[in-house]
C-alpha cells in the first residue's frame, strides 16, 4: 500500500468537475478499504451514464439526482462489480429514473475455475462483502461499447480484484474502479479474488496509451503506465518474499503472513494471510510450488523443487 495523498479531500455529496463532460461525486462511506469513499462518476452533458453509484445510503441516492440538472437525464447506470461499496444504489436509482443497470453479470459471473472450487470447499469472506443480489438488467461483454448522448464507453474485462469486475475505456481515459485506485494497491482476496487474473489484467491495460485513470477510490490517476508497472512490481515483490520463505521449509498463509508482514497491526494480519494465501494459490498454479494435500486456505505449501 502506498501512501494516500494528502491533498485529496473532496466533499462528500458534492458534485466536482473533473473535465468537460466528467463529474465525481464522493460517496459518505470512508473507511480503510474504501480512503474517503467511493467515487461515483456521472458522465455526459445531456443523457448522463451514472458509473459505480455506491453503497446503499438515502444521502448519496439523493446527492447523485441533485446533480442531475435542468435537461438531463440519467439514461444509464454502469457497475464495475459487486462489491457492496460500488453496486447497491444501482436498483434504487434505477427505480427513481428508470435507467437500466448495466454490468458484466451477477455477484459471481467471472469467477475462474480454481475460485469456484475454493468457494466450493468453503472458503468465502475476506473481501470487501459481495452484494449477493447483485442483478443487471443488461449483461455486457468484454469488447462492447455501451453508447450514449455524445459519449461512449468500452467495457474491459478486468478480472482479479473480483470475478465481475469492469474497467470502461473512454477515449484516451479509463475509469479503473477497484483494479487501478489513487491510493492504495488493489484488494485480491480469494475466492472473490484472484491474483493470476488481477495480473494478466493489469498487462493487458498496459497495452494501451492511457492518459488519465478515474479510479473507484482516490485521485485521477496521472500516470496510467507508471502506476501499472508499480501494481506488478508490488505483486513481484510479494512474491519473492514468499518464495524465500517457503526455501526454510513448507509453511502455511498464516505462517508466512506473519513472517513477511512484520509491521502490520495483529487486526490486519488476517487480510494480510489472505493476501498471501492469494499468492500461493497463483504460484500453484504456476507450478512454482505445491500443496501439501488438497488447496486449502489452511494448506501447507512447499518449493516445487524441494
Amino acid at each position: 500500500m502506498t501512501q494516500p495523498p494528502d491533498d485529496f479531500n473532496p466533499i462528500a455529496g458534492i458534485p466536482e468537475t473533473l473535465e468537460p463532460g466528467l463529474r465525481r461525486v464522493l460517496a459518505p462511506n470512508p473507511s480503510p478499504m474504501t480512503y474517503r469513499g467511493t467515487n461515483t462518476y456521472l458522465l455526459g452533458t445531456r443523457g448522463l451514464a451514472v458509473i459505480d453509484p455506491g453503497p446503499q445510503d438515502p444521502a448519496h441516492l439523493d446527492a447523485i439526482l441533485g446533480a442531475v440538472a435542468p435537461g438531463q437525464n440519467i439514461t444509464h447506470i454502469v457497475v464495475s462489480h459487486a462489491h457492496l461499496d460500488h453496486s447497491p444504489l444501482a436498483r434504487p436509482l434505477s427505480q427513481h429514473t428508470g435507467a437500466p443497470i448495466l454490468a458484466f453479470g451477477a455477484a459471481y459471473a467471472g469467477r475462474s475455475a480454481v475460485m469456484e472450487r475454493l468457494a466450493a470447499d468453503g472458503l468465502a469472506g475476506g473481501g470487501e462483502g459481495i452484494d449477493e443480489t447483485f442483478e443487471p438488467d443488461h449483461a455486457v461483454s468484454d469488447g462492447d461499447t455501451i453508447e450514449g448522448d455524445g459519449w461512449a464507453l468500452e467495457v474491459i474485462h478486468t478480472p482479479g480484484h473480483i470475478g465481475n469486475h469492469i474497467a470502461l475505456g473512454w477515449q484516451d481515459r479509463c475509469f479503473t474502479a477497484d483494479h487501478v485506485m489513487g491510493w492504495a494497491s488493489s484488494l485480491v482476496s480469494p475466492p472473490d479474488g484472484d491474483l493470476t487474473d488481477f495480473m494478466l489484467s493489469c498487462h493487458r491495460l498496459a497495452e494501451r496509451d492511457w492518459r488519465v485513470f478515474y479510479p473507484g477510490h482516490g485521485a485521477p490517476v496521472t500516470d496510467p503506465s507508471g502506476r501499472l508497472d508499480w501494481l506488478v512490481s508490488h505483486r513481484k515483490g510479494r512474491e519473492a518474499a514468499i518464495l524465500a520463505a517457503l526455501g526454510s521449509g513448507p509453511a502455511t498463509a498464516r505462517d508466512l503472513a506473519e513472517r513477511i508482514y512484520t509491521d502490520v497491526q495483529p487486526a490486519l494480519l488476517p487480510a494480510a494471510e489472505r493476501n498471501v494465501f492469494a499468492h500461493l494459490v497463483d504460484l500453484a498454479g504456476r507450478s512454482m510450488i505445491s500443496p501439501l494435500g488438497r488447496l486449502s486456505s489452511q494448506a501447507r505449501f512447499r518449493l516445487a523443487s524441494a
